[in-house]
């Protein structure tokens, strides 16, 4: 409750701080803020993901109506956060960050963003349309604060949801998808299973790396009542709860193709676009290409739900970014990407960004008729963004060398070279050692994640 409450204080803040702009500056207060910064160049990193896609097809709108250059790189996720930190820790030319939930613990504890409030003081570049309680209350937490502190805007968001072929479901006798993952396994996995055929009633990425550890690993632990780290930061994952949520996922995979454990998201989606498997949870943001005729055979019977609940309730997967000014930049670069990223992430463009392919994190645009009609993953969606867990995954610093750990020893339960209690033993012991030296025992950092 109290980290909540010192978010909304700092929304507050910037609030007060854009109430009193004229109302004159309304439509064309972009152009107006960007005048004296024509001709300025930012640069930052993109993925190739959809979401990425979709805001580079915008980005000639922005450049012809403020004068300012956006310059960006698109960098395989794996390199993302190395290539980034390396060009903070040195200086680089980045004058925007692309922020992992997972990685805002890092960089704001680094110095390498500049807070929202700070920025916002200055009204003749903060849009009078701001409105920050416009993002959902748990994206804005997640992605984009710490501490208290609001450093970035919501971008790239994504919610776990189960999108199925509802053809198969038909066919194996279901009118609608599990509720459940105790229903998935125990009624729909039998019914839509045949290795015979190779059919599958279920995919799940896991392939070793942040794959396993987030998508794969976490997946199971927070809705079987489970979690990493309990209160006083010590393994919780040796409580009944975890070893639950991790011996069912074991016991999912008699459901899964052969070969699941070295899934991507790119296999995943695939296996569900061509017809392989009924079931994948994935990402909101891969909702483009399992509707692309290019790329999916699914077509009117691709369909879309909130990800399974388990004995705690629909806990879903939650992943995606915020973009963050750099300290690095000049005065004149923060206040041009500063710019960039209220429009990125505005009301305005959300719309034009969700057909372009983008999940918006704003609120309103889900309340678009259009938008709800043309997307099926609207509604599973904002429903999973009601409630949910921030930190998912943990965003404190210690998480990349951590999530390694995660990822060698989930991976090796999933192959069977280690049992499920055996597993869990060791990452509790390998991830306690990490905490320790990072001084989380003995009093040097706050217990945040």
């Amino acid at each position: 409750m109290k980290r909540a409450l010192r978010i909304c204080a700092s929304v507050a803040a910037v609030a007060a701080a854009t109430a009193t702009m004229p109302v004159a500056a309304m439509a064309d207060w972009l152009e107006d803020a960007a005048k004296p910064l024509k001709g300025t160049e930012i640069s930052g990193i993109f993925l190739d993901r959809p979401g990425y896609r979709a805001i580079i097809k915008l980005i000639p709108e922005f450049e012809k109506r403020t004068g300012i250059k956006v310059n960006y790189e698109i960098v395989p996720y794996e390199n993302a956060r190395e290539k980034e930190v390396l060009n903070f820790t040195s200086q680089g030319d980045y004058t925007m960050a692309l922020v992992d939930l997972v990685w805002i613990g890092e960089f704001a504890e680094n110095g390498w963003l500049v807070p929202v409030d700070d920025l916002a003081k200055d009204k003749a570049i903060t849009d009078p349309n701001l409105k920050l309680d416009g993002f959902f209350p748990l994206l804005l937490e997640a992605f984009g604060s710490w501490g208290g502190q609001v450093y970035g805007l919501p971008f790239d968001n994504y919610s776990g949801l189960l999108f199925y072929n509802s053809c198969k479901l038909k066919e194996a006798g279901f009118d609608k998808p599990p509720a459940t993952w105790d229903e998935l396994m125990n009624v729909y996995g039998p019914q839509l299973t045949d290795a015979s055929k190779n059919q599958y009633a279920y995919a799940l990425q896991s392939r070793r790396g942040e794959t396993q550890s987030a998508d794969s690993f976490m997946r199971f632990l927070w809705p079987f009542g489970g979690s990493l780290l309990n209160a006083e930061f010590k393994s919780n994952l040796l409580s009944k709860e975890s070893q639950a949520g991790l011996q069912f996922r074991q016991d999912l995979m008699k459901y899964m193709p052969p070969g699941d454990v070295s899934f991507d998201h790119a296999e995943a989606v695939n296996a569900l676009a061509q017809g392989q498997v009924a079931m994948i949870t994935e990402w909101s943001a891969f909702y483009s290409t399992l509707a692309d005729p290019a790329t999916s055979k699914l077509g009117d019977c691709l369909a879309v739900a909130p990800e399974p609940a388990g004995p705690a309730g629909r806990l879903p997967a939650l992943g995606g970014f915020s973009l963050a000014v750099a300290a690095q930049a000049s005065p004149e670069q923060q206040k041009a990407t500063w710019l960039f990223i209220q429009w990125a992430t505005s009301e305005d463009i959300a719309k034009d960004y969700v057909e372009a392919g983008g999940v918006s994190g704003r609120m309103a645009v889900y309340n678009d008729p259009e938008i709800k009609a043309k997307y099926k993953f609207v509604e599973p969606m904002v429903a999973s963004w009601q409630a949910g867990v921030p930190e998912y995954r943990p965003r404190f610093p210690a998480w990349p060398a951590i999530s390694e750990v995660v990822a060698e020893w989930g991976s090796k339960m999933m192959l069977g070279e280690v049992t499920v209690e055996g597993g869990a033993k060791e990452i509790g012991t390998r991830m306690e050692e990490i905490l320790g030296k990072e001084g989380y025992y003995d009093g040097k950092k706050k217990l945040l994640q």
